[in-house]
């Protein structure tokens, strides 16, 4: 009994070691598909609210450390009193960068891309009708330059599941342009004139929460 009880243990020992080893010996699935919640700041005219979407992500790692990924988002809600009106939306794509462990993961990422407001600008016209507002509005679409800077950070419950939750700084550029208003002159006859908006850069902050599928 005593002499067995040391080769039992010696025997346990190898059979973890092999198990261990055969684990860590499995590739990283390249490919990963997501499901994804994200909330992200936006201007109104009372101050900045968080706006609630949802979106999908394509990632592929191409190492252990490195990997390059692609995102989109819509932002359902119709917002009236934000400074850029509408709806919003958001498509990113760029790199993330990291470590990771054996049921975890840190990371960094940089994902360039635009995002959009569905009614950011409303262009008044005169139009032909007689009445109390000989006028109308178009409303037009603005799409800006943006760029999504965070951290992530992941857990693996198993070798195809990964849980995902980013936080980090979408930064917005929103480049000069002109559009018209309506004034009226001292007679109270409407007119059209150019105003120039001047270009300005937003910092957001945006988290993301996602499950995703690894094959």
């Amino acid at each position: 009994m005593k002499r067995t009880l040391p080769f039992a243990i010696v025997c346990l020992l190898l059979a973890q070691s092999s198990a261990l080893s055969q684990s860590q010996s499995q590739p990283l699935p390249r490919y990963e598909v997501a499901a994804e919640f994200t909330s992200l700041g936006r201007d109104g005219f009372g101050g900045t609210r968080n706006e609630a979407g949802v979106g999908a992500r394509f990632t592929l790692n191409l190492n252990e450390m490195f990997a390059v990924e692609a995102a989109g988002y819509i932002f359902p809600r119709r917002c009236f009193e934000c400074l850029e009106a509408g709806r919003m939306s958001q498509a990113v794509a760029g790199v993330k960068v990291g470590k990771r462990f054996d049921s975890w993961g840190v990371f960094a990422k940089a994902r360039p891309g635009v995002v959009s407001f569905s009614e950011a600008q409303i262009v008044p016209f005169l139009s032909s009708s007689s009445g109390l507002f000989p006028f109308g509005l178009e409303r037009k679409r603005v799409t800006s330059f943006a760029t999504d800077l965070g951290g992530v950070l992941e857990f693996y419950p198993s070798r195809r599941i990964v849980t995902r939750f980013d936080a980090g700084d979408t930064i917005i550029h929103f480049t000069r342009r002109t559009q018209n208003v309506v004034i009226f002159d001292t007679t109270g006859v409407p007119q059209v004139i150019p105003v120039t908006r001047p270009a300005r850069t937003d910092h957001r902050f945006q988290f993301n929460a996602s499950v995703g599928f690894r094959f």
